[in-house]
């Protein structure tokens, strides 16, 4: 009879064992190093974000504010255009009884048409400070979206690593560094575009 070859099973069961643990190791310590740089970069993109959503909020504030002011002015506007037009009447009135008008009126109307010109002047530059915020606002606010895709990205990023160290399975390990290094790449998209 052909000798048996022995295996010790016990042996072969401890070396692979080690295998495991040491390939799991590795596998651990890397998801924990890439999960640690993504969720540095989350808080990091959240913060930009938070930023960027308030300076768009104190700037559609001021746009309001200047919003106001135009109209107060606009209304200012009016009451001089409505001064100009009795003062005119008057004038009309008195060329109607076949008297001179006083020289006040004439000088009166012209005053407040001049003062109306400068009025309207007030209010274009008004509406045009306040349309710039405007656009400044929406601007910071769409790349306050980027941002927050962002940490969406790095977020579910960040789960998957966790799935990746709890199964010890490499592709979700993959997927987190996939999503992970878009959300990055988002993050840097919004920040040096300023998109």
């Amino acid at each position: 009879m052909p000798e048996e070859i022995e295996v010790d099973t016990d042996k072969l069961r401890e070396a692979i064992a080690e295998e495991v643990e040491r390939e799991g190791g590795n596998l651990l310590r890397t998801v924990a190093l890439s999960t640690a740089v993504f969720a540095a970069l989350a808080a990091i993109t959240s913060l930009q974000a938070g930023s960027t959503a308030n300076e768009a909020l104190i700037l559609k504030t001021e746009a309001t504010a200047l919003q106001a002011r135009a109209s107060d002015v606009w209304a200012y506007y009016q009451a001089k255009g409505l001064k100009a037009a009795i003062t005119r009447n008057a004038q009309g009135a008195w060329i109607a009884a076949d008297k001179a008008p006083p020289a006040k009126l004439a000088e009166d109307e012209t005053r407040y048409l001049k003062e109306q010109h400068e009025l309207d002047t007030q209010a274009r530059e008004l509406e045009h400070e306040r349309d710039t915020k405007s656009a400044e606002a929406d601007h910071l606010m769409h790349q306050h979206h980027r941002y927050a895709e962002s940490v969406a990205l790095l977020q579910v990023g960040i789960a998957l690593g966790a799935v990746a160290a709890l199964t010890r399975k490499r592709p979700a390990w993959w997927a987190s560094v996939a999503l992970g290094l878009v959300g990055c790449a988002l993050f840097a998209y919004a920040f040096f575009s300023g998109f």
